[in-house]
């Protein structure tokens, strides 16, 4: 599956600003701080995409926002970023979806792939290496899943495979969550605890036996299509290893999207941790409840560029609140966003100001310590408030605040 453009990114050595630090992100299996620094320079990230039926609003844009910090971050610190992000082309979502609106649910996934697509590129988002679509994996899925049942992990349930938790001795070990909160969570997120028949209520579907007027495929695991959470799991290990450095998403994917991907994973490779930093941004709410399809309060970066405005006031308006954390959306972000880009642009029009390198320096330390963009807005604010005699700093400055917080 295509990606979309990279933008380009400056090399803040060459202009003389040295380099950076490997960042500290925030982990959620451990609730510290985890320096990403990868193995012989290479850091390996799998961030889960989207499910093509509704794309892109604020909420998906802060989270994959978070994550394009943490590429920029590890390449200002001379790292080479190994990036892999998946689109779930089919699921339950997308093909309700499609009933519902009488739709081909292949066109409606590959229409909203490529609105979403076209949103990363005007939010300057750093795309992935490689750009995965469930479709495309199925032969990989096949595989893990056959693994799985080889090691006594998979059971048959009326031509389902669902995957065992009892198998996994890790299961657990990411979210921690106690029993009673996981079969809820997993009530609500896709999975069916009260299916009768189960050997535990949060097993989770491998591989669904075909369905009348649904898409399946050919494989031996029978005429089918995939479960969501070993989609990523296969897809993890065929682009990047056994054990990753980063592995993201929303808040909402800890459980049991991720918890049951790594537990997979360790099943097939006998590997644990399945990442060293498991990170996750928080959720974006909306007219006081979370942003959702589900509840209608979605706010749309594609709206918001149709109405005219610029994609770098809106990762301006992401930028101003703490990662990883849930936050409100209001409307007026959007024109505090636009007056504080004003301001920037226009000091980086200067013939001079105050040197660059302790800017560039603070701006390092903020984000690289634990990816605080507030405060790095904030010392880019001070910055541009100042006076100074720096000819060469306003264009320092410029390249710094386009490498690291993706502004331009």
């Amino acid at each position: 599956m295509q990606s979309w453009p990279a933008p380009d990114l400056p090399r803040l050595d060459a202009l003389g600003l040295g380099l950076g630090r490997p960042p500290r992100v925030p982990d959620t299996v451990t609730g510290s701080l985890v320096e990403v620094a990868g193995t012989d320079g290479v850091v390996t990230m799998y961030v889960c995409g989207i499910t093509p039926y509704d794309a892109t609003h604020l909420g998906h844009a802060a989270t994959y926002l978070l994550f394009d910090l943490i590429q920029r971050l590890a390449r200002d610190a001379g790292l080479t970023v190994r990036y892999v992000q998946n689109v779930t082309d089919v699921d339950d979502p997308l093909l309700e979806r499609a009933v519902a609106t009488g739709e081909d649910w292949v066109a409606l996934a590959e229409r909203e792939t490529d609105l979403f697509r076209q949103d990363m590129a005007a939010l300057r988002i750093l795309p992935p290496d490689h750009y995965i679509g469930a479709v495309e994996a199925i032969p990989d899925i096949v595989n893990t899943v056959l693994q799985l049942r080889d090691r006594s992990a998979a059971y048959d349930l009326d031509g389902d495979l669902y995957f065992s938790v009892a198998a996994a001795p890790h299961f657990g070990e990411v979210g921690h969550y106690p029993v009673d909160e996981m079969v809820r969570l997993s009530a609500e997120r896709g999975g069916d605890p009260d299916r009768p028949g189960k050997k535990d209520p949060l097993d989770s579907l491998l591989w669904q036996a075909a369905r009348p007027e649904e898409p399946a495929w050919e494989s031996p695991l029978g005429h089918g299509r995939p479960g969501w959470h070993v989609e990523c799991a296969a897809i993890a290990m065929r682009h990047l290893g056994p054990t990753i450095d980063v592995n993201g998403g929303g808040s909402d994917l800890v459980f049991p999207h991720h918890e049951m991907g790594a537990s997979q994973a360790a099943v097939v490779t006998g590997e644990w941790p399945f990442a060293r930093a498991f990170v996750h941004q928080g959720m974006v709410g909306y007219q006081g409840e979370k942003m959702s399809k589900s509840r209608g309060n979605l706010v749309f970066v594609s709206r918001l560029r149709a109405d005219g405005v610029d994609p770098m006031a809106i990762r301006l308006a992401l930028l101003a609140h703490e990662q990883g954390t849930d936050w409100e959306w209001h409307d007026g972000e959007l024109d505090l966003a636009v007056r504080r880009l004003a301001r920037w642009r226009a000091a980086f029009e200067r013939r001079s100001a105050p040197p660059a390198q302790p800017v560039v320096d603070l701006l390092r330390a903020e984000l690289g310590d634990g990816l605080r963009t507030p405060a790095a807005l904030d010392a880019v604010d001070a910055w541009v408030g100042a006076d100074g005699d720096d000819t060469d700093a306003p264009g320092q400055v410029a390249a710094a605040v386009d490498a690291l917080l993706g502004v331009v």
